[in-house]
C-alpha cells in the first residue's frame, strides 16, 4: 500500500463543498485500507460537535468505519455563531492558540496515516487577530487541496486562491471542483472553468466531483477525480 501525503482541504469560499470532499476522501481512504484521521481544527455555527450543522458529525454520520465513534475527538474549537473564527471566538470571549491545534495533528499523526484536516471559509478568513486561514497550511505539514464551485464564478475565485497560496510560497497539491445539487453547472462551462484555471494559473483541474445524493454511499463515480490525485 503505497503511502499518502496527510491533506488539508481548503476552499475558494465557504460552501464550495469541503465537507463533502473531507467524507469522500475518508470513505475511499479507508476502503483502501488506510487508518485515516478526519480533523476540524476550527468549527463555527454550531453549538456541539453533535449539532445538526457540524461539519464532523456530518463525516462521522456517513462513514460507515466511524459508526459509534464521537465526532468530538476531531473537533479542536467550536463556536456557535457562523462566523469567522476569529470573530465568532472573540464572541464566545475565547481566543484561538494555533499551539493546541498543532498538538492535536501531532497526536492523531503519531497513530493515523493520512490526516484529513478541513479548513474554514476561504483562505484569507482570519482565525486570530494576526493569522489568516493560509497561515495555518504550512504549520500543518499538510498538502493544501484546493476545493471550489463547478459552475458560474469560479474562475475568478479559484484563480485567486491559487495567486494567495503561491505569495505565501505554498504549492497547490491540486484543485478539484464539487458539483451542486442544487445549482447543477452546465458541462461546456465547467470545461471552460478548468481551461481558464490550467491557463491562467497553472494547475491542471484534477476533476469534478459530481453532485452527491446519497452521502453513506455515494455512487462510484463521486470518487474518480480524488483518486487520480491520491493513487
Amino acid at each position: 500500500m503505497m503511502p499518502v501525503s496527510d491533506i488539508v482541504v481548503v476552499g475558494t469560499d465557504t460552501g464550495v463543498g469541503k465537507s463533502v470532499t473531507a467524507l469522500l476522501l475518508m470513505q475511499l481512504l479507508y476502503a483502501r485500507g488506510y487508518s485515516p484521521f478526519y480533523l476540524k481544527p476550527f468549527q463555527t455555527g454550531c453549538i456541539d460537535p453533535y449539532d445538526a450543522d457540524s461539519d464532523a458529525a456530518f463525516v462521522y454520520r456517513h462513514t460507515a468505519a466511524l459508526n459509534g465513534q464521537d465526532p468530538a475527538q476531531s473537533v479542536v474549537y467550536c463556536f456557535p455563531n457562523p462566523k469567522a473564527p476569529f470573530f465568532a471566538a472573540r464572541d464566545d470571549g475565547a481566543r484561538i492558540d494555533l499551539e493546541k491545534i498543532q498538538k492535536k495533528i501531532d497526536q492523531k499523526r503519531a497513530d493515523h496515516a493520512p490526516l484529513i484536516l478541513e479548513a474554514a471559509g476561504g483562505l484569507l478568513v482570519p482565525l486570530s487577530d494576526e493569522l489568516l486561514v493560509v497561515d495555518m497550511i504550512p504549520m500543518s505539514g499538510c498538502k493544501p487541496l484546493l476545493v471550489a464551485r463547478a459552475g458560474l464564478g469560479t474562475i475568478n475565485h479559484t484563480l485567486m486562491s491559487i495567486e494567495i497560496l503561491r505569495r505565501r510560497n505554498v504549492k497547490p497539491w491540486g484543485v478539484v471542483f464539487v458539483e451542486s445539487v442544487q445549482t447543477p453547472a452546465d458541462p461546456d462551462l465547467v470545461a471552460e472553468n478548468m481551461e481558464a484555471v490550467h491557463r491562467f494559473g497553472g494547475i491542471i483541474v484534477t476533476g469534478v466531483i459530481p453532485a452527491v445524493f446519497d452521502f453513506s454511499a455515494p455512487a462510484p463515480q463521486v470518487y474518480h477525480a480524488l483518486e487520480k490525485m491520491l493513487f
